[in-house]
């Protein structure tokens, strides 16, 4: 693989639609901000890995402000995610990061364990699997990677749920695929995964109206 084309997943830091489960705690404004503090952190990591060309995969649409303004201080493409859940929408991923790069990383961007080291080490393990998976403490996983695209192992998935990592590693078998997986980070859903953060993501947040 000569370079590897890391896609951060998010969505836009709309009060009242981002992080949508920590409002009762931090308020519509607080979540939104705390939102988009996580997606410039895996932005930066992202960069600092050095794995290759870095992109935003941004929901609804890639025409927010916050957007347009993480591309100009990480110097990172824009695009928007494809239609349909998130399986389609991670193979719509793998087949145009593709078309540009030798392997492919998608990432969420509320996972605050995650750092460029973990990059890197999903990268490697592209070496010798054909997927590379980071679970989620919670049964899903925060980064998908490969080489070449296999969307089968995005469909007949119950996306949200508890059992995506092992319906994931499922469809694997049943396709006889060799899959890597390194150590399950956590991620940013629930109020009390706030107790978790580094003060600094919290600091000066909007408070509850």
């Amino acid at each position: 693989m000569d370079r590897t084309l890391i896609a951060v997943y998010a969505r836009a830091p709309v009060p009242g639609a981002a992080k949508t489960r920590l409002i009762p705690v931090l308020g519509a404004e607080g979540a939104a901000a705390l939102h988009a503090r996580l997606v410039e952190r895996t932005l930066g990591e992202a960069a600092r890995a050095g794995l290759g060309p870095v992109e935003l995969w941004c929901a609804p649409d890639d025409t927010h402000a916050f957007f347009a303004r993480c591309a100009a201080r990480f110097g990172v493409g824009l695009k928007p995610q494809a239609r349909g859940d998130l399986g389609a929408r991670m193979a719509a991923t793998i087949e145009d990061g593709l078309a540009r790069a030798g392997a492919v990383l998608i990432v969420g961007s509320d996972i605050p364990a995650l750092d460029a080291m973990h990059l890197r080490r999903a990268r490697e393990a592209l070496e010798t699997s054909e997927a590379v998976f980071i679970p989620a403490e919670d049964g899903g996983y925060v980064l998908a990677g490969l080489a070449r695209p296999r969307p089968v192992l995005f469909q007949e998935i119950a996306w949200g749920g508890p059992e995506v990592m092992a319906q994931t590693r499922a469809r694997a078998a049943a396709h006889g695929m060799r899959i890597a997986e390194l150590d399950s980070l956590w991620d940013l859903d629930r109020p009390e995964d706030l107790l978790r953060l580094p003060p600094e993501l919290l600091a000066g947040l909007p408070a509850p109206r």
